[in-house]
């Protein structure tokens, strides 16, 4: 049988984001600050998943913080305000979606099907600002202890834009989850083109460290875009690439014991869990552990497998 969770504290107050759940356009929710000068459109994306409330304590700060872009635009949202609006510190992790992940919806066929969830309709309402914008730039954090990363698709220019940020300092080139495709997994972003997606894992949430990272990496790609200030250089990223999606395939997996995502397991053949009678192991020296989690329901992703890269 599956694990209850542990107890989780939040140290983090949720934003009010009364001021901006209108927005100025045709999106609630979603307010665009643009400058005199041309530039390209970014999009900054928070609350994707509805109790992840970092990302939206950096947009509301900025906003009220009176933000303009050095040049271009720039559009600052809050996705799943339904799941967001239902967030209980004292229930944390209940509220990260009404019906479905909205984070798994981004397929085309599956945004122009019959589903009628809640968060498919909301991906439909916030999608023509998806197709509009030249960066996107996912805010997230982590239920488990993990190393801040910039996931970045497999696209080179993903990869190429998350070492111009900065940070976090470790980048990880992934093709998703065969639960559904992510926003950065959309053909705008991983197909050839010019449009850029990259989701930040700022670390585990409702952390004041994590707000700091998600502020961090913000800040880091505005001065990459021309957008803002250059940030002081910071040493080269780590680049990775994920070759093995671990899903748990029973409600009996376990990890023998609790990895932390970011750790490098040195020997091939190392187990990491048992999944039935199945033994998960290494695949190669020097393995990434890539957001294990530890309390993973059968069908779902509970650990990706990575290789460093140069």
């Amino acid at each position: 049988m599956m694990h209850a969770l542990p107890h989780f504290e939040v140290a983090l107050a949720p934003p009010d984001l009364r001021p901006w759940l209108a927005g100025d356009g045709e999106i609630p929710g979603f307010v665009t600050r643009a400058a005199t000068a041309p530039g390209p459109h970014l999009l900054l994306l928070s609350l994707m998943h509805g109790n992840e409330i970092a990302g939206a304590i950096v947009l509301d700060r900025m906003l009220r913080d009176g933000f303009v872009p050095a040049r271009g635009r720039v559009t600052l949202g809050f996705a799943n305000l339904d799941a967001f609006s239902a967030f209980d510190p004292a229930r944390p992790t209940q509220s990260r979606f009404v019906e479905e992940d909205l984070n798994r919806v981004w397929d085309p066929a599956v945004l122009a099907g019959r589903g009628n969830s809640v968060e498919l309709r909301r991906a439909r309402q916030i999608l023509p600002v998806v197709l509009a914008a030249d960066v996107v730039l996912d805010l997230h954090s982590m239920l488990w202890p993990s190393e801040p990363l910039v996931l970045a698709g497999l696209v080179s220019r993903g990869i190429g834009l998350a070492r111009r940020m900065g940070g976090p300092g470790l980048i990880v080139a992934d093709a998703g989850h065969a639960s559904g495709k992510r926003l950065i997994d959309h053909p705008r972003f991983s197909e050839p083109g010019t449009a850029t997606a990259l989701l930040v894992e700022a670390g585990q949430h409702w952390r004041t460290e994590t707000v700091a990272m998600m502020q961090r990496g913000v800040a880091g790609l505005l001065g990459a875009l021309g957008m803002g200030p250059q940030l002081a250089e910071e040493p080269p990223a780590r680049c990775a690439e994920v070759t093995e999606t671990v899903v748990a395939e029973t409600a009996t997996f376990s990890f023998v014991r609790p990895w932390r995502g970011g750790e490098v397991v040195a020997r091939a053949r190392t187990v990491l869990a048992l999944d039935g009678e199945r033994e998960v192991r290494t695949p190669y020296d020097e393995c990434l552990l890539v957001m294990p989690s530890l309390r993973p329901a059968p069908g779902h992703t509970a650990v990706r497998l990575a290789r460093f890269v140069v």
